[in-house]
């Protein structure tokens, strides 16, 4: 499985239920990426879409604990081994966790491949990603350049799993 997410350089990933920033080719990126495929996120993270309406063009996999969760045009499930096992219909490779915080930590184990985009800077959060620098399983294994959105430096970094 993959996941993506935008790390600032403290590997936050949110503020107050919001994104850190928003920069254009990120978004272009995660939709790249993304569509097609299937997407696991969690409630919180899906009412931050725009109407709090699933991804266009994605099979859209919510975990939410809350058993009477009903969201139009997304499968819920209320746990990781419910999810695991849904997910089995789908290529591992099409399966991309997407948040937000609780999701990521629950399902990183499960995940081989990250597609981390590493803002250079540092946000006021409240939200965070584990941080894969420090975690020897992981290892960097392509890398951009610079990019740069007005002031804002970053790079989108695929990260893999050590066999």
């Amino acid at each position: 499985m993959n996941l993506i997410v935008a790390v600032d350089e403290n590997w936050a990933i949110g503020n107050k239920n919001e994104l850190l920033v928003s920069i254009p080719a990120d978004h272009k990126f995660f939709r790249q990426e993304t569509t097609g495929k299937v997407v696991v996120l969690g409630r919180k993270t899906l009412e931050t879409f725009p109407q709090g309406l699933p991804l266009k063009n994605r099979t859209n996999i919510i975990l939410s604990s809350n058993p009477d969760y009903k969201v139009k045009d997304a499968d819920i499930v209320h746990s990781v081994e419910e999810l695991m096992e849904e997910l089995k219909k789908y290529p591992d490779e099409s399966i991309y966790i997407i948040g937000g915080e609780s999701v990521y930590r629950q399902l990183l184990p499960y995940c081989d491949v990250a597609h981390v985009t590493k803002i250079d800077r540092a946000y006021e959060a409240d939200a965070y990603f584990p941080n894969l620098d420090k975690d020897d399983q992981w290892e960097i294994t392509a890398e951009s350049d610079e990019q740069v959105y007005f002031d804002i430096t970053y790079h989108f970094l695929k990260y893999e799993r050590r066999k």
